[in-house]
């Protein structure tokens, strides 16, 4: 794969996991290794809230909606019917693919959620840039490219580059058991904001 897409549901679920944006490296030994040469490889992640209908107004005018034949696995179905659907969100140039729903309809709510959730953010940017305020949360500097956490397999550890923590409990870790790094995640962000506050 080289894009997944999924939508998560909880109470402050964004709270916590807006932290996840970034660049993920993994350092491991793989099993067809035979020299024992640790590879690494890299996985980049971004978490942003879906807008309601409430968040943000989008003029139908602003959006080109085209549909065409999905591409890739699927079988005879998926090369049969214009199925996919891409929008492109005119004035910020924001696009968007979505073809594996199984209907033409279905792509096609998908692809205005993402559209949505994606001008939302872009427009919030924007907003905050104007007012000088630059948001860090999603990933420091706000540079997607920035290295935010490290997990080497062969010492079993895991390090948060943004907060300098280390765990050496990677096995946890891939269980999803990260309130550790989260608790100090959230602490750093007070701070920040604590600090900006005093300017």
């Amino acid at each position: 794969y080289t894009q997944i897409i999924f939508s998560v549901k909880g109470t402050d679920v964004y709270k916590e996991l807006k932290f996840e944006s970034g660049v993920h490296r993994v350092q491991r030994v793989p099993k067809t290794e035979t020299q024992g040469r640790i590879h690494t490889s890299t996985a980049t992640v971004l978490c942003q809230p879906e807008a309601e209908d409430t968040d943000i107004e989008i003029d139908p005018k602003d959006l080109t909606i085209e549909t065409h034949r999905a591409s890739g696995a699927g079988g005879q179905h998926i090369n049969k019917t214009d199925s996919a659907v891409r929008i492109v969100h005119v004035p910020t140039g924001i696009t968007v693919n979505c073809q594996d729903g199984r209907s033409q309809i279905e792509n096609r709510e998908t692809a205005m959620r993402l559209i949505r959730a994606r001008v939302y953010e872009e427009l919030k940017r924007i907003q905050e840039e104007e007012a000088g305020k630059i948001r860090r949360a999603k990933i420091g500097t706000g540079d997607r490219s920035e290295k935010i956490r490290t997990y080497n397999y062969p010492q079993n550890r895991v390090t948060d580059h943004r907060i300098g923590l280390t765990i050496t409990q990677l096995d946890r870790i891939m269980e999803g058991k990260l309130d550790g790094v989260i608790e100090g995640l959230l602490a750093e962000e007070e701070k920040r904001k604590l600090e900006e506050t005093q300017l």
